[in-house]
């Protein structure tokens, strides 16, 4: 432990950002972390090495956090980089992106609030490459063995490096003409720049890690001649079906899946063919239906583009404020989070009921008629219902429809189809210890789990790996997140 007053002498502090009605005006990360100098050494030091530290059992992937806030606070970049990156393939992507679990677990956010960890570990990753620290992982030898991974997104970016690491031969197939998936179409540049998933790329590539690009496989490239080619085939494709609402008026021009919108916008911002008609906020009223990060998204995209006004709308109610009894500390609570896109200028509204699409005669949107709800109480078993409010029922004004409300499964057709891998209830693929019904075909990810966090599927990419290598070699010597927690213990 660095400096045990550490905690009693700094408050939490995070670096400046550029005002909204400046960062608006383009697409560009706006936190100004560069200026924040060695007042990130003065936040590490708040960390209180505690005896049990749920921050590490907080965090999906397991990182060492305590051991990187000490080195930090010491000054001692390249040691705290090697301790980051033994845990965390990417820490370049989950600095800027990750919704920080481990802060809910920190201990000193008992009655305080608590350490600064991800924007350490953005700062810790920026050091590192810019002194250097930040290299290839390249194998000292090769088994033989080779596994091609399907899709380039985190899990599948993941399972790929630590099976470089462990010396097979790795190919990543992408369907799009950039590597990234939904870190590169689906995530705004003002959050994660493509700059930064390129390098990353880049050093990826100089370990031996071959990446293919406009290969669709199951319609561009047959899946089964894939599995021929390939000791082991690793699916990554995550959970690209959007949660649909079909009420009346789905077909009018001007509503539009989330994706749709913010994939088109990381394209244009970066001189890419739109691949599809144009979709654009400027001068429009917007309304985002979905209270998540994917709505918060639009909202920040719309906001760029210069739309007249954004609204956003989700049936859950309100969240607290504060921590509920009922959520206690270390959990991740359910709290009223109020996003960088949010403070851009947005009119948000809770416990709204989404009833027709509304429309003129030439079939363009032209408002949403909504009714406020109450929830119920819960049955044992079963789901809450919902009543209408009576008087309730109004249009509201908007010209541009945006879906944000999560994502179903991955798609069944294709590539999941032509090797008959088998799926569960809920429409994702089915798996025992990351193995399909199929003998050599893995699974990781939202295409596994359903849609979750860049984090867990990081987690899902280094813990299929781990299974590839035992399957391919008997045993495995790559990390687990076990090894990590052991290590803090």
């Amino acid at each position: 432990m660095g400096k045990p007053t550490g905690f009693l002498e700094f408050g939490r502090e995070l670096p400046a950002k550029v005002d909204p009605s400046v960062r608006i005006q383009d697409n560009k990360e706006f936190v100004l972390n560069e200026e924040f100098g060695t007042k990130v050494n003065d936040q590490a030091s708040r960390c209180m090495d505690c005896g049990v530290p749920f921050c590490h059992n907080g965090c999906p992937i397991g990182n060492i956090i305590p051991e990187f806030n000490d080195a930090v606070y010491r000054d001692s970049w390249e040691e705290a980089w090697h301790i980051l990156s033994s845990t965390n393939n990417f820490p370049e992507f989950t600095g800027r992106i990750c919704p920080a679990p481990c802060e809910t677990a920190c201990v000193l956010g008992i009655n305080q609030d608590p350490i600064t960890i991800c924007n350490i570990e953005k700062s810790i990753v920026e050091k590192a490459y810019k002194e250097g620290y930040a290299k290839p992982k390249t194998p000292t030898s090769r088994t033989g063995k080779k596994a091609a991974v399907i899709g380039s997104g985190p899990a599948g970016l993941a399972a790929a490096e630590q099976l470089n690491s462990a010396g097979h031969t790795v190919t990543v197939f992408e369907r799009d003409e950039k590597v990234g998936g939904l870190l590169r179409f689906g995530i705004p540049d003002f959050k994660l720049g493509m700059d930064i998933i390129d390098r990353k790329v880049d050093l990826m590539e100089q370990a031996g890690i071959e990446f293919v690009v406009d290969a669709h496989i199951g319609v561009d490239v047959d899946a089964k001649t894939l599995r021929e080619e390939y000791d082991v085939v690793v699916l990554t494709g995550g959970s690209t079906v959007p949660r649909n609402l079909p009420v009346p008026g789905r077909e009018l021009k001007g509503v539009h899946f989330a994706m749709e919108f913010l994939g088109q916008n990381n394209r244009r911002a970066n001189n890419m063919d739109l691949k599809a008609e144009p979709i654009h906020a400027a001068d429009k009223k917007v309304l985002v239906i979905g209270g998540g990060d994917t709505g918060s998204d639009c909202v920040g995209t719309s906001n760029r583009h210069g739309a007249s006004s954004v609204t956003q709308v989700e049936i859950m109610p309100i969240p607290p404020e504060k921590r509920p009894a009922n959520m206690p500390w270390p959990q991740y609570p359910m709290i009223l989070r109020t996003s960088t896109s949010h403070e851009e200028g947005c009119d948000r509204h809770w416990n709204i009921l989404t009833k027709e699409f509304v429309g003129d005669d030439a079939g363009n949107l032209t408002g949403v008629r909504v009714a406020d709800i109450v929830w119920q109480d819960a049955k044992p078993g079963e789901r809450p219902g919902f009543d209408e409010v009576a008087g309730s029922e109004r249009v509201i004004e908007c010209d541009l429809a945006l879906l944000a409300m999560g994502f179903l499964h991955p798609e069944p057709q294709g590539v999941l189809a032509q090797l008959e891998v088998g799926l569960d209830e809920r429409g994702n693929v089915a798996t025992t210890d990351f193995q399909t019904n199929q003998p050599g075909v893995f699974a990781a990810g939202d295409m596994r789990t359903g849609q979750s966090l860049v984090v867990r599927c990081i987690n899902e990419g280094r813990e299929c790996a781990r299974a590839v290598d035992a399957y391919l070699m008997g045993d495995t010597n790559l990390e687990s997140i076990n090894d990590s927690l052991m290590i803090s213990a």
